[in-house]
């Protein structure tokens, strides 16, 4: 499981540091696509596998379906770590999320989240002020603190 907030940088060449906590979940080699609310997902491997059977069952008839699952798979990058820790991400992945210097690696279960630090810390904000709402709001799916 994946949990916690870091602060790292991207390098001139898109590479950055990986949380030492995160890299022996992820292994060897991972996937990085373009996520939701303009962030990075990062799976380990067996994630993505699950993932992947999930959108495949999505109905091919549906526009929204076809739209996501496009988006999703043609974001997607198979990304190795370098010796000293380090992802180099892809050109088209740096500019979906906006990322320049400063970025903020979270832990979200499943997978890592590697946003903008200004991206991350305008989302957290908003966030934070609706936080009980949206608690309130997860009653519906059963989910209870």
């Amino acid at each position: 499981m994946f949990m916690g907030e870091y602060q790292h940088t991207v390098d001139e060449k898109g590479r950055m540091i990986v949380p030492a906590k995160f890299r022996e979940a992820l292994g060897t080699s991972f996937i990085v696509t373009r996520g939701l609310d303009q962030c990075l997902f990062v799976y380990p491997m067996d994630e993505w596998a699950v993932l992947e059977q999930k959108l495949k069952a999505l109905p091919l008839m549906k526009s929204d379906a076809r739209a996501f699952t496009r988006f999703f798979f043609s974001g997607a990058t198979e990304c190795e770590l370098d010796k000293q820790g380090r992802v180099n991400l892809p050109n088209n992945l740096i500019e979906h999320a906006k990322l320049e210097k400063d970025c903020v690696v979270i832990g979200v279960s499943n997978r890592v989240e590697i946003w903008s630090k200004a991206i991350w810390e305008n989302y957290a904000e908003q966030s934070e002020e609706s936080f009980n709402e949206i608690a309130e709001k997860l009653v519906d799916f059963n989910f209870d603190l």
